[in-house]
């Protein structure tokens, strides 16, 4: 779909026409469902952020103005539901909650994380991201996938930047625990 078709759906939209809205939900909802499925463990959860968010763009869409990406802004608005769905179900849960720190460091690598995770399937990442914490989770996908600064993430999950680098820090501690034990089980399978 090209920019002005996009525009005159976005139009049809905002004047409330439900099959224009059908076919915006329908575009976006794939790649809006994996943005949602990264913050949530669970499917269902992130159906419910999915369904709850296009609503919100349905009510909002008079906001956006076109001067920047439709996909974007979609994009953000998921990403906050995400959050404020994580907040709704734990009182802090972006505060670092000690039971999912691996202590076991002696297992654990000492090499480049970027380069690590380049070498794994995506599915294999996507499980290991979805065992994290939700604080470590949430910090991990904003610093690395939606690629906002430590103060962005401060400002939007109310903690301070050390708190945001510590998550990320022990984010990818413990993906690379969890990622070379899903290794060990696959060598073993076979």
């Amino acid at each position: 779909m090209n920019n002005d078709e996009l525009k005159e759906l976005i139009q049809r939209c905002a004047e409330q026409d439900r099959s224009a809205q059908e076919q915006l939900f329908k575009l976006f909802y794939g790649k809006m469902m994996g943005v949602c499925m990264r913050y949530t463990k669970d499917r269902d959860r992130a159906q419910e952020v999915v369904q709850e968010s296009f609503i919100k763009i349905f009510e909002k869409l008079g906001d956006f103005d076109f001067k920047g990406s439709f996909e974007g802004w979609v994009r953000r608005i998921m990403v906050n539901a995400s959050i404020d769905a994580i907040r709704k179900r734990n009182r802090q849960p972006f505060s670092t909650d000690e039971e999912y720190v691996f202590n076991d460091r002696s297992s654990v690598q000492e090499h480049d994380f970027d380069e690590d995770i380049t070498k794994i399937k995506a599915e294999y990442a996507m499980e290991a991201i979805q065992e994290l914490s939700p604080a470590y989770r949430t910090v991990f996908n904003l610093f690395v996938i939606e690629n906002y600064s430590h103060k962005e993430i401060a400002e939007i999950l109310d903690i301070n930047e050390g708190t945001s680098k510590s998550n990320l820090a022990k984010a990818k501690q413990n993906l690379r625990k969890i990622l070379s034990e899903k290794f060990i089980n696959i060598d073993n399978e076979r």
